[in-house]
Parts: C-alpha cells; sequence; structure tokens
C-alpha cells in the first residue's frame, strides 16, 4: 500500500513541478516578448533618426546652395553699385562742366 500512496504524491509533485515550470516559461515569454518590442520600438527610433538626418543633410544642402548664390548676386550688386557711384561722379563733373560753360 505504500505504493500506492507514493504514486499519488509522486503524480502531484510532478503536477506541481510541471506548474512550477510553465510559470516559469510563460514569464521568460513574456520578459522576452517586453525586449523584442523594445528592440522594434528601437528600431523605429533608428529609421527615423536617419529619416530625420537625411532631411536635414537635404535642408543643409539646399541652404548651400542659397548662400552660395547669395554670394553671386552679392557680388553682382557690388558691381553694381561701383558702377552707381562712378556715374554719379561723372555726371558731377558734367554738372560742374555745364555750370563753368553756362557762366
Amino acid at each position: 500500500m505504500t505504493s500506492a500512496e507514493s504514486q499519488p504524491r509522486f503524480g502531484q509533485s510532478v503536477k506541481g513541478l510541471l506548474s512550477d515550470k510553465v510559470g516559469s516559461c510563460s514569464g521568460d515569454v513574456i520578459a522576452l516578448t517586453r525586449q523584442v518590442l523594445k528592440g522594434s520600438r528601437s528600431q523605429e527610433l533608428l529609421g527615423q533618426a536617419a529619416r530625420n538626418m537625411v532631411i536635414q543633410e537635404d535642408a543643409i544642402l539646399h541652404s548651400e546652395d542659397s548662400l552660395r548664390k547669395m554670394s553671386i548676386i552679392t557680388t553682382h550688386l557690388q558691381y553694381q553699385q561701383e558702377a552707381i557711384q562712378k556715374n554719379v561722379e561723372h555726371s558731377k563733373n558734367l554738372q560742374d562742366q555745364l555750370r563753368h560753360l553756362l557762366k
């Protein structure tokens, strides 16, 4: 009879161990799922950061191009200003000559 009594205890202890193992595995699966989700979120953030860098790089290149064009325009405006100043001086000389002739 002792062997009959040990059978249910053995079955119960195996069920208990199995239940503990299933609980432990469930916890491990939950932890693994959380880690995968964190990794997935990290990948999303890295992808978004990479896209933002590309956008910023395009903006920087566009700004650089705009600055280069503005520099060219500034140079042309300086040439025009110099030409206008020369014409103003020349017109002053002509006005002086006209006054001198009219006297």
